[in-house]
């Protein structure tokens, strides 16, 4: 056969195949699979790439380290000595060397005793002016 007979089959059968449209070929899907563990490629889901900028201080988490009982036990002590007991609790209070939960503490305190004085003030008021009144009655 030479090549003429196959440049004339190839044609005869591009011609048939544009006269004849050829049936379309079912597509099949595979079925599921279930791949076995040895066959998945190796995963590792917690391993995640650990980002460290070497500029930064040293690991913090953002908490401080609680007062310790001691520490508790020596501020009660100096709470006891009169006097000292204002001045100390301004000191722990605005302190900037004083461990935060310490200053929440005292800041807490002194904004409740603000308010037991207000308190106070408006109670004896109130008892001052009808005392007043109910002695002008009599």
């Amino acid at each position: 056969m030479d090549n003429n007979d196959m440049y004339n089959q190839d044609k005869a059968g591009a011609e048939q195949s544009q006269q004849q449209p050829q049936p379309e070929q079912p597509q099949f899907q595979q079925p599921y699979q279930q791949q076995g563990y040895y066959q998945q490629p190796y995963q590792q889901p917690y391993a995640q790439p650990v980002q460290q900028n070497f500029y930064q201080q040293p690991y913090d988490n953002g908490y401080e380290e609680p007062v310790s009982i001691g520490e508790w036990i020596i501020t009660i002590l100096v709470l006891m000595i009169p006097c000292v007991n204002i001045v100390m609790i301004f000191v722990w209070a605005f302190s900037s060397s004083t461990k935060k939960s310490k200053s929440n503490y005292f800041k807490a305190s002194l904004i409740m005793v603000a308010i037991m004085i207000v308190l106070s003030l408006i109670v004896s008021i109130i008892v001052a002016t009808t005392g007043a009144s109910l002695f002008m009655a009599f």
